[in-house]
Formats: structure tokens, C-alpha cells, sequence
């Protein structure tokens, strides 16, 4: 891969964000880690368009788009769910997906070069039980890269999803235990998965070495995926 590639991961601070951005730099891309979270490269709010945007003609040309900021949101049957905690999950893991696609992807479509990587979640094709904002979120993002994929695939920018299922990283240790066991008993390995695994599949869709796949979603779940 080309040493002047630049990349710019939204929740690169921990997590999936983080490996993916140790992934990257290995092969050789210049990373920018987007992120709330204090020693970020910026330290924007992705649900913030303004701050997202301004990011945006900070940093200049971002030829990969790594999209892996998002948050669990609350634990509950939805009919117990607070209107605020529904609204705060969307924010971050679609409003987030969308501001920093649209702050971003031009600048790709103008070089005729760019891959963008959404973080989905197997979540967003089952649907967790007590965890309807999470899955219809991650619902939301799939759906957002079937069309983002199909509306640049003559550009020379890919645009695909990515769903795993539960992963190892600070997010889920915030998941209650009871939904965490549930949803790693669905996984046939029967074990979690690790960032380092995930970080994998992202580095290939972000690179050269992926190209005739634009809005797919790649299952990676341990074979808990069904379709």
C-alpha cells in the first residue's frame, strides 16, 4: 500500500478503533485518530456536523474512512428504554456514521481513490434481545453503506460494513453480564472475539487489495452469522 495514504479512525482511542489504527500504521498508512477521548489526533464529538466538518478542512485529503466510533447504549426491554438513551445510541452510531461520511467521502470521489469501513454489528442483522437502540442502529448502518456503496461504485471509492459479533474491548465490559453471556452463547466458537481479529478484515477493505466489494457487509462472528 502506498506510504501516503492517510486514514482517519473516529473512536481510535480504544477498541476496534484502536486496532484498527495499529493495523493500518503496520501497513504503512499515516493515521488520524478521531475521538473524544483525550490524546486523540482530533478530539471531536462525531455527532457534532459542524466540528466533524471543520475537522474535515483541518486535516485535508483522508484517503480511508474508518467508522468505529459507537456506544452500547442502555440495557433494557424496549419498553423501558428512555427516549434520551434511544436518541444518544442513534447519534453517535448513525447521525456519527453520516456526518463524518459526508465531512469526507467528497474529497475520496474527487481523487478517484478512497475506501470507507463501517463498523455495523451482527446486532444490526439479529437483533439482541434488551438492546433494541444498539440493534436497530447498527441496522441503520448497514443500510447506510448498501447505498453509500451503490451511489460511489463507479468513483474508485469502496464503501463496505463490516458486523461483528461480540468483541473483546472496553465497550462491551460495559454491557450488562446477563446480555453479554446471551450473546456469546450464540457464537459457535464459543468464545469472544479479539480486536486484532477485526483489525484484520478492516486493514484488507481499507487497502488495494479489495477491489470489485462495495457495499457488502462482512460477517465476522465466529459463525454465529446465519445470513
Amino acid at each position: 500500500m502506498s506510504a501516503s495514504r492517510t486514514a482517519l479512525v473516529t473512536g481510535g482511542m480504544s477498541g476496534l478503533g484502536r486496532a484498527a489504527a495499529t493495523r493500518l500504521a503496520q501497513d504503512g498508512v499515516a493515521v488520524l485518530t478521531l475521538d473524544i477521548a483525550e490524546g486523540a489526533d482530533l478530539r471531536v464529538d462525531v455527532t457534532d456536523a459542524a466540528a466533524v466538518h471543520a475537522a474535515a478542512e483541518r486535516v485535508g485529503p483522508v484517503d480511508i474512512l474508518v467508522n468505529s466510533a459507537g456506544i452500547v447504549g442502555p440495557n433494557a426491554p424496549l419498553w423501558e428504554i428512555p427516549l434520551e438513551g434511544w436518541e444518544r445510541t442513534f447519534a453517535v452510531n448513525v447521525r456519527g456514521t453520516f456526518n463524518t461520511c459526508h465531512a469526507f467521502v467528497p474529497g475520496m470521489r474527487e481523487r478517484g481513490w478512497g475506501r470507507v469501513v463501517n463498523i455495523a454489528s451482527m446486532a444490526g442483522k439479529d437483533g439482541n434481545p434488551n438492546m433494541s437502540p444498539y440493534s436497530a442502529s447498527k441496522a441503520a448502518v448497514i443500510g447506510l453503506t448498501k447505498s453509500l456503496g451503490k451511489e460511489l461504485a463507479t468513483t474508485g471509492v469502496l464503501a463496505n460494513a463490516i458486523a461483528p459479533a461480540v468483541i473483546e474491548t472496553p465497550m462491551n465490559a460495559a454491557t450488562a453480564p446477563d446480555a453479554l453471556a446471551h450473546i456469546t452463547s450464540l457464537i459457535p466458537m464459543k468464545r469472544v472475539g479479539r480486536p486484532e481479529e477485526v483489525a484484520e478484515l478492516i486493514a484488507w477493505l481499507a487497502s488495494d487489495r479489495v477491489s470489485f466489494s462495495t457495499g457488502a457487509v462482512y460477517d465476522i462472528s465466529g459463525g454465529r452469522a446465519t445470513y
